[in-house]
């Protein structure tokens, strides 16, 4: 189904009596400002994509965009143009079909983002698209993810059949042209005033088939296989950060150019930190006399110990900011704050000699009444009687 009720022409950013060339800038402009490599795990950039290629698809072709122009999305609905797209690698590898370039053999979308893909030699309608993209967790520690790491996985996957070179066919014998679509992956059929596409039942949309298939990978081109692949992140990373590896994916299907692989990662909780983006917070039980007094003490950091002076008189929950003490940032130079957070610690046992200096303390304070309790006290007593 469409992915939007929107108007294909407000999407785009232009007019209704834009020309081809404005529309094609425009989609340009538009995918690559909401490209998912440029937007990991961004939803509205997915929603914003996915938009505009489906207005793109309708109103960069001719026939269809008069359609849209007479009826509107009804009218590109019930001629069966107005299917979204439910993921990325459906974009990449749907707009082969829908963009051909003719002798350029390129798409429009590889033409934008340089993926590559372009018609193969064995067959003028089979075309080498990206394979699908495969994803992994990574659980790393926070150390880890302020200095940035490197781990070695092992990833179960499709290699390349090495039989075949990935072309499915058995040695001495190579695809040959798809006698019921004759190579173009599609077959049209008209019904009324519409005409619809669909792809060939016989290919399955390569435009090819394998009569002698490859006793090896059985035709498919391809065979299960296990890769150990490094994966470098970058400090910096917090929980939910994807990390893209290129062409570590699935191989695209006859020949087509491999996807990527995709790690997200697991920052796991720290015994002293707590974590708020690029910034660090340390909860420092000190006790009532230090923080009446005042101190120096030592404060640890995820790169060693640092000096931080307590005046005196501070009260308990105190916060101190630590300049650059914090969590590098991702996407720019420098660090985060450490924040220390001074909290009274209240003994639970006292020796004698404790509960007599604290007596002897409370008998002092009673009797020398600070301006601001002396009022309140007064107060209370004007209140209660």
């Amino acid at each position: 189904m469409s992915t939007t009720s929107r108007d294909y022409y407000e999407i785009l950013g232009v007019e209704r009596g834009a020309g081809a060339e404005e529309i094609k800038k425009a989609y340009r402009k538009l995918a690559l400002k909401w490209h998912p490599d440029r937007n990991p795990g961004n939803p509205e950039a997915e929603t914003r994509f996915k938009e505009a290629a489906e207005a793109y698809k309708i109103l960069s072709d001719p026939q269809k965009r008069k359609i849209y122009d007479q009826y509107g999305h009804q009218g590109v609905r019930e001629g069966g143009y107005a299917q979204g797209f439910g993921s990325f690698e459906e974009i990449f590898s749907a707009f082969g079909d829908i963009f051909g370039m003719g002798g350029r053999g390129g798409t429009v979308f590889d033409e934008f983002f340089g993926f590559g893909g372009g018609r193969g030699s064995s067959g003028a309608g089979q075309k080498q698209r990206r394979g699908a993209s495969l994803k992994c967790g990574l659980k790393i520690n926070l150390e880890e993810a302020a200095r940035g790491t490197s781990r070695t996985i092992e990833v179960s996957r499709n290699d390349v059949c090495s039989s075949c070179s990935g072309s499915g066919s058995a040695a001495g014998s190579s695809p040959t042209v798809c006698p019921y679509c004759r190579g173009m992956g599609q077959v049209q059929q008209s019904q009324g005033f519409f005409s619809i596409r669909t792809t060939c039942p016989r290919c399955r949309g390569e435009g090819n088939v394998i009569e002698n298939p490859c006793r090896n990978c059985s035709g498919i081109g391809v065979v299960k296989a296990k890769k150990e692949i490094t994966i470098r992140i970058p400090p910096g990373v917090e929980t939910g950060t994807q990390v893209r590896v290129p062409g570590e994916g699935e191989p695209g299907p006859r020949g087509g150019p491999r996807g990527d692989l995709y790690c997200f990662i697991d920052v796991e909780a720290h015994p002293l930190f707590e974590r708020e983006g690029e910034e660090l917070l340390f909860h420092l039980p000190i006790s009532y006399s230090r923080l009446v007094l005042g101190t120096k003490v030592d404060i640890p950091t995820l790169n060693g110990r640092a000096s931080l002076t307590i005046p005196a008189r501070t009260a308990s929950h105190t916060v101190f900011r630590m300049k650059g003490k914090g969590m590098p940032r991702l996407r720019g130079g420098g660090y985060g704050d450490l924040m220390v957070r001074v909290v009274a610690d209240m003994p639970k046992k006292l020796t004698r000699r404790q509960e007599e200096i604290l007596r002897e303390l409370a008998e002092i304070e009673d009797d020398n009444l600070s301006p601001d309790r002396k009022s309140f006290m007064e107060k209370v007593k004007d209140l209660f009687g």
